[in-house]
Formats: structure tokens, sequence, C-alpha cells
């Protein structure tokens, strides 16, 4: 259950018992960085693949509008950092960041919902995110992603294929699931990938981004 905690209570218990920095990214987007893990194999860049959960609150009464453990069976969600897929605040507050990593980002309306606002979130309004992450993987748009989902070499992706992947990455950093869970991220992705329907994943189709040639 997503609990709203205040910015004193926070402070607390960081400055005890976690490393804790502070600093001003692109455009007045404001990162706190409460939790590092010890170790950090990668750390995020546009066009990776991050798995994550995020708190989204107003700046102005701490009311919170978004909770992604209540959204889509409470599993965490999956985006391409930097291509626009969460608003700009976020692929800017987002970057760097390793998996085990918690921040508290803070995004002008300018980079957030704007002057009109959107649902719950007022117009010109400041918000803040409360974002864990739980993995970071090499862009999935890229060549060497491709190649290493692709283990039959034959230039296309079978659901199969992008389980074991899946389950693979989860298991490294300690985050494994049962199939229901594999199941609905990748029927996710197929959703929004495999756009000729025909039940595999092209090199084409995965390239949509075009980060390198495949």
């Amino acid at each position: 259950m997503c609990k709203l905690v205040s910015y004193y209570t926070l402070c607390v218990f960081v400055c005890s018992q976690l490393r804790f920095a502070s600093v001003w990214a692109d455009d007045e987007v404001k990162i706190e960085v409460v939790q590092q893990p010890d170790t950090c194999e990668k750390k995020s860049k546009k066009g990776d693949l991050m798995n994550v959960h995020y708190d989204g609150f107003l700046a102005k009464d701490g009311k919170q509008f978004y909770c992604s453990r209540h959204d889509k069976a409470g599993h965490p969600q999956w985006f391409i950092l930097g291509v626009g897929q969460v608003i700009k605040g976020l692929d800017i507050g987002m970057l760097d960041m390793c998996a085990g990593e918690k921040r508290k980002i803070t995004i002008p309306s300018s980079l957030a919902f704007g002057e009109k606002g959107k649902g719950p979130v007022p117009p010109n309004a400041t918000v803040v995110f409360q974002v864990e992450v739980y993995s970071v993987s090499r862009g999935p748009r890229s060549m060497e992603a491709f190649g290493q989902v692709d283990t039959d070499q034959d230039r296309s992706l079978t659901k199969a294929e992008i389980k074991a992947h899946l389950r693979m990455e989860f298991e490294k950093n300690g985050k494994p699931g049962d199939d229901a869970y594999y199941e609905k991220i990748i029927t996710d992705i197929f959703r929004k990938t495999d756009t000729d329907k025909d039940g595999i994943i092209s090199a084409t189709e995965y390239n949509i981004y075009q980060h390198d040639e495949l």
C-alpha cells in the first residue's frame, strides 16, 4: 500500500541510515538521492529500459495523485528513458540511476503537466515523485540488446525468448516473479511493439528508436 511519507520523517530516516545527496538537475528539476545500492553495475542513460515504481504527489499540499503500485495489478512500470514515455521532468530526474536506488524528484509544472494540468493535477502545479528503480538494462532498441534476447539468431523475437530474458534480468537483480507476472509484461511489450500482430517482433519493429543499425 502506498503511503505518504513526510519530508521531515524521510530526512530523519535517511540521514541516520543512508547516504544522502541532493543536486539540482537541468531546468530546475530537484533530485534528492535517498537510497543507493552498495554496488552499481550500470547507471541509466537515455534509451535504457527501466523498471520502476513511482508515486506522485502535489508539492503544494502533499496530496497523492498517482501510485504505480495501484496501476497494472501493482507491477513496476516498464519504460524507455528519455524518449517521452514519461513526463520530461522524470526523463531528466531518472538519469544516472542504479538498480536499487531511490530518489525524490521535484518537478516544475513546465516539465510536468504544464499550464493545463492533467486529471487530478491542477494547472501550473509543481509535482514530487518518489522513485524506486528495480532494474536498468541496455536500451531495448539497440543491436546489442536485440542480440542478447534473440538466442536462436533468427533476427526475430518470440515470446519465449523475451520471457527467458526478463526472467534472467529479474533473477540477477534479486526480483524473481512468477509466470503470470512475466506474461503480463510480455503482453504489454507485444501490444506496443508487434505492429503487424504476427506473434513475433522483427528487427525492424524492435528498432523503433533507431539507436543503431540492425
